[in-house]
């Protein structure tokens, strides 16, 4: 009797709860909370109630812009990293060979250099854990060695000629992430600044570059915004400022619950000379923004391929235990009137995210005339009244076609398989002291510096194993100089730094190229 009477207990609490969520439910959120509660509550397996609401979100967002997006926790850090300019950590470049970390660099003045960690230095152990020949993943290498400022880590470091391993302590430090990857002087009288995203420092970092670049005489910039997938707002506003006159429209913002803000050069411009901006099909948001308001502004020439279309605005909703939702909130515009977020279907992410592929297929990344615009689309330059469009990126003043001979198949089979990565690695590591000893300097090595023949052919030969070969020798030979340039780049990133690397590699770039003839007419 009492288990019959528990029983109709049970059944007219199910009913009394699925009345109450039908009387609930009258409203679209109380709705949502309600199926919540039903699922927590009714579901006949237990659930996992923080990754329902987690799943929850991603659908909703799903369903509406392709920017509108969910980050958890560990993701929102990372982000935040490249972001905000700095993480705290040992401060090492490093890359696995095979399963061990290599120091490839200890960041300058960082905790791991105080200590006499140097280049080439295998770190094995961390706290007494192996993290070599283990199989461990990167990311976990990475959390065993990143942790708040001023903690302890005991390092154990296998150094070449050293039979023992070589024990280090280092105590964590702020280590600073950079948002330019080169700044240097790239012709006589033309300076060049790369820009790999707009973050919390970029400013600060392009105006330390100027400088720098003023006093070695440039006269003329190259703003390198390729692959460049934006950032701050804020930082590519502030940089352009420094290029306008007083008055002069950077950009604005509208949505239809944010009202219009307008973004205007204060009068504080700094430089006179002439400006190219190189864009391309990844250069994307606070990249447009800054390209468009140098085009509409007739302030600087545009070279590069269609940039990618992103003119959506987000506003960070952060929660409580350091998840995010980054929230589309409105459009931005530039000083023309330009809307140029490329069009979306809402909730098809998949045909969005495939637009570069059929621009591909469709010639517009080898051919201008191939791009089409709507005349609903024109608009006109602010002093000269060149014609430009909205609706789907910036499309440069001056095109540059990609070079679809230049890239191989089988180049692009070496690199997607780390035959060349880690071909570089090895080489490096064998020869960094005779190299440094050859060369007194980068300018010794970029001139008289030629990739041995054997490391070439260690990389064809260990490919060549593993089944994967050229399809004829036309295009064994189209892939070697280029092969060739990209080692070179590598092996003086590895002795110098990323400066180095692009002073070698952009004398490939036809984009780059482009941009200089362009300043030397």
């Amino acid at each position: 009797m009492k288990r019959i009477l528990t029983t109709i207990a049970i059944v007219l609490s199910c009913l009394s709860m699925q009345a109450q969520l039908l009387l609930n439910a009258s409203t679209p959120r109380n709705k949502l909370n309600m199926a919540m509660m039903a699922i927590s509550n009714l579901y006949v397996e237990d659930v996992d109630e923080a990754k329902m609401a987690e799943d929850g979100i991603r659908g909703m967002l799903e369903k509406l812009d392709p920017h509108s997006t969910y980050s958890n926790a560990k993701e929102v850090k990372a982000m935040n990293e490249s972001l905000e300019g700095s993480f705290e950590g040992i401060g090492v470049q490093f890359n696995m060979m095979e399963d061990t970390l290599v120091v490839i660099q200890t960041i300058s003045n960082g905790p791991s250099q105080k200590v006499g960690i140097i280049a080439g230095d295998r770190i094995v152990m961390v706290n007494d854990t192996a993290i070599a020949g283990v199989k461990m993943s990167r990311e976990e290498i990475m959390s065993r060695l990143r942790g708040p400022k001023g903690t302890k880590v005991n390092l154990k470091i296998v150094r070449q000629g050293i039979k023992e391993l070589l024990p280090f302590t280092v105590v964590r430090d702020k280590i600073p992430v950079y948002s330019l990857d080169a700044s240097y002087m790239i012709r006589p009288g033309i300076g060049y600044i790369r820009i790999d995203n707009f973050g919390a420092t970029t400013y600060d970092e392009f105006m330390s570059a100027m400088q720098r670049l003023r006093e070695q005489g440039m006269k003329d910039l190259i703003i390198d915004l390729e692959d460049n997938g934006g950032g701050y707002l804020q930082s590519a506003v502030r940089i352009v400022n420094e290029f306008l006159d007083k008055g002069d429209m950077i950009v604005y913002t509208e949505g239809r619950r944010t009202p219009r803000h307008d973004y205007y050069a204060d009068g504080s411009k700094s430089f006179d000379g002439r400006v190219v901006v190189l864009v391309n099909e990844y250069s994307a948001s606070a990249s447009e923004i800054t390209a468009g308001a140098f085009q509409d502004q007739d302030r600087g020439t545009i070279v590069g391929r269609r940039s990618f279309g992103k003119g959506l605005v987000q506003r960070p909703v952060e929660f409580d235990d350091g998840s995010m939702i980054r929230l589309t909130i409105a459009h931005y515009y530039t000083p023309s009137g330009r809307c140029i977020q490329k069009p979306y279907t809402k909730g098809d992410k998949k045909d969005y995210a495939n637009d570069l592929d059929k621009r591909f297929k469709n010639g517009e990344m080898t051919n201008a005339d191939s791009i089409h615009f709507a005349d609903s689309l024109k608009f006109q330059t602010l002093r000269e009244k060149r014609v430009v469009y909205g609706g789907g990126g910036i499309m440069p003043d001056v095109f540059v076609p990609l070079d679809t001979v230049k890239f191989t198949k089988f180049h692009r089979q070496l690199s997607a398989k780390s035959y060349i990565i880690n071909a570089n690695m090895r080489y490096i590591d064998e020869n960094r002291k005779a190299l440094k000893k050859k060369y007194k300097d980068f300018e010794d090595f970029n001139t008289n510096f030629e990739v041995p023949a054997s490391l070439v052919n260690s990389i064809i030969e260990k490919a060549e194993t593993d089944k994967l070969k050229p399809k004829d020798d036309e295009e064994l030979n189209t892939t070697l100089p280029y092969l060739r340039t990209q080692l070179k780049a590598l092996i003086a990133r590895d002795l110098w730094d990323m400066n180095e690397y692009y002073k070698v590699f952009n004398e490939t770039n036809d984009i780059i190229k482009k941009g200089i003839e362009v300043l030397s007419q």
